[in-house]
C-alpha cells in the first residue's frame, strides 16, 4: 500500500482547487484521517484478511481487528463522515459533501475495510440517510441510532419501478413477499435489519408511487437467507451479496417509513449522494492501482532482459493515461460533489449521472492496466488487483447513467436548432449585405 501522505494530497491540482472551500475542522479531520489510515488502516489490511477463515466459518466471523479499528476510529472522532449537518442537522458531522468526498477518497484506498472502520461503508451510508432523513422519531431512536453507533449494519433492496416485491397492508400490519438476488449484507451475522423496496400499488397509473420502503427485522419470520451470491469469483465474505426469500413476513405498521407509495422518492433521495461515495472510493482504488504498477516496473528484481519492465513495451505510456484519467475523474466527482452542496443532489443529477459512468470505468481500466503490467500474478490471489477489479465491475451492472445524460443533452436538440436559425439568419443579411452569396 502507497501512502497517501499530506503532503502528496496537498501538492495535487484537485487540492489547490478545492483547498479554499475546505473549514478548518475540515482539514483538521482530513489531516487526522490520512494519519490513521498510515498508521492503524493500512497496515492492518492483510491481516484483516488472514483473521477471515477459509471455511463456512467466514459467514459467521466479526474480524477482530476491524473491531478494535472502529473502536479507535470512533476515539479520533472519524466516524460517520459521510453523514452532513447542512442535510441532517439533528444526526450529522460538520462536513460538506465535497469535503467528505476527498476523505472518501482515503478510505477508498483500503476497499471496504477502509469505510467500514469509519462506519461509512455501503450500503449503510444509504440506508442511514433514509431513516435520518425520512425516518419518524420511533425509527430513528429504534434503528438509526444503534446504526450510528456502528451497533449492527443492515441491508437494503435496490431496483425500483421494476420491484416484484409485495408489500400490503392487513390490519395493524404489513405483508411481505418477495424473492431478492444480491441483497448486500444480508450475510452478515450483525445484520439486525433490512430496508425493503417492494410494490405497494402496483396498478397506479404514476409508476413512481407504486413502491414503499418497510423496515423489516433481519429475524422476522418468514426472512430466509438461502445462499450467498458470488461476484466474479469472490464471496465478500462475512458480509456478502445474498439471495433472500421474504415468505409472508409480518411487521407492525409503524415500520412503515415516510408512508405509502413514497418508495421511490426514497430511493431516489438516499442514491445521489452515495453514488458520489461510490466514485470517490473508485478513484481511491484506481490511485492504489496506479501506485501499485510503478512499484513493480521499477522494481530492480524484476528486470527482464537486462531492463526495467517500464523500460518494455507501452508501460510508460499506461501510466501518463492513467495519471491523466484519475486526475480527470477526481475533479468531475468533485464538481458533483459542489453540486450536491449548493443545489442538493437534485439539482446535481447531470453532474452525479456523468461522474457515475465515467468513474468506473476509468478505475477498471488503470486496474486492468496494473494486472498486465504484473502478469499472471495480477489475476491470483496473491495480489489484491482481481478482488478489486471485480469489486469495481458490480458498480457498472447498475449502470443506467450513461443513457440518462444521453437523454438529457438530446432534449437540448430544439433549442440548438432554433439557435441555429437563428444565426444562419444573421449569416445571411451579412452575406446579402455585401453582394455575396451565402456558401451551400
Amino acid at each position: 500500500m502507497a501512502p497517501h501522505s499530506v503532503a502528496e494530497l496537498t501538492s495535487s491540482s484537485s487540492w489547490a482547487m478545492v483547498e479554499d472551500k475546505f473549514s478548518p475542522y475540515a482539514k483538521e479531520t482530513l489531516a487526522k484521517l490520512i494519519a490513521f489510515f498510515e498508521e492503524e488502516v493500512w497496515p492492518a489490511e492483510r491481516l484483516a484478511r488472514a483473521q477471515l477463515p477459509d471455511d463456512v466459518t467466514r459467514w459467521q466471523t466479526v474480524i477482530p481487528i476491524i473491531g478494535e479499528l472502529k473502536a479507535k476510529a470512533r476515539k479520533l472522532g472519524l466516524w460517520n463522515l459521510f453523514l452532513s449537518k447542512a442535510h441532517y442537522p439533528e444526526h450529522g458531522v460538520p462536513l460538506t459533501n465535497l469535503e467528505y468526498a476527498v476523505m472518501a477518497e482515503i478510505m477508498g484506498r483500503s476497499g471496504h475495510l477502509g469505510s467500514e472502520v469509519t462506519n461509512c461503508s455501503a450500503p449503510d451510508t444509504g440506508n442511514m440517510e433514509v431513516l435520518a432523513r425520512y425516518g419518524n422519531a420511533e425509527q430513528q431512536k429504534k434503528w438509526l441510532t444503534p446504526l450510528l453507533n456502528g451497533e449492527n449494519p443492515f441491508v437494503a433492496s435496490s431496483d425500483a419501478t421494476n420491484i416484484r416485491t409485495s408489500i400490503r397492508q392487513e390490519g395493524d400490519e404489513i405483508v411481505i413477499n418477495g424473492h431478492k438476488w444480491y441483497i448486500s449484507g444480508a450475510g452478515d451475522p450483525r445484520t439486525k435489519v433490512h430496508l425493503v423496496l417492494g410494490k405497494s400499488d402496483p396498478n397506479n397509473s404514476n409508476a413512481h408511487l407504486q413502491q414503499s420502503v418497510v423496515i423489516v427485522p433481519a429475524d422476522a419470520p418468514g426472512v430466509k437467507v438461502v445462499r450467498q451470491m458470488m461476484v466474479m469469483g469472490f464471496d465478500d465474505a462475512p458480509e456478502g451479496h445474498s439471495e433472500v426469500i421474504y415468505d409472508n413476513v409480518r411487521v407492525p405498521l409503524g415500520n412503515l417509513v415516510l408512508g405509502w407509495g413514497r418508495g421511490f422518492e426514497i430511493i431516489q433521495g438516499r442514491l445521489g449522494p452515495g453514488r458520489i461515495h461510490h466514485c470517490m472510493r473508485s478513484i481511491g482504488a484506481a490511485q492504489v492501482a496506479l501506485d501499485t504498477m510503478i512499484r513493480r516496473v521499477t522494481d530492480p528484481s524484476r528486470k527482464t532482459f537486462g531492463k526495467f519492465l517500464y523500460e518494455h513495451g507501452t508501460v510508460v505510456a499506461d501510466i501518463a493515461k492513467s495519471r491523466a484519467e484519475i486526475e480527470s475523474a477526481r475533479l468531475l466527482v468533485l464538481s458533483a460533489a459542489l453540486q450536491i452542496d449548493k443545489l442538493k443532489a437534485k439539482g446535481a443529477t447531470k453532474e452525479i449521472a456523468i461522474a457515475k459512468f465515467i468513474v468506473p470505468s476509468m478505475a477498471l481500466q488503470v486496474v486492468d492496466r496494473t494486472i498486465q503490467a504484473f502478469g499472471a500474478e495480477g489475476l491470483s490471489q496473491d495480489q489484491d488487483l482481481a478482488f478489486v477489479f471485480a469489486n469495481l465491475r458490480t458498480l457498472r451492472i447498475a449502470d443506467v447513467h450513461i443513457q440518462q445524460v444521453g437523454q438529457r443533452e438530446l432534449r437540448r436538440a430544439p433549442a440548438l436548432a432554433r439557435k441555429t436559425a437563428e444565426i444562419k439568419k444573421k449569416e445571411a443579411v451579412l452575406f446579402e449585405q455585401r453582394g455575396l452569396k451565402v456558401p451551400q
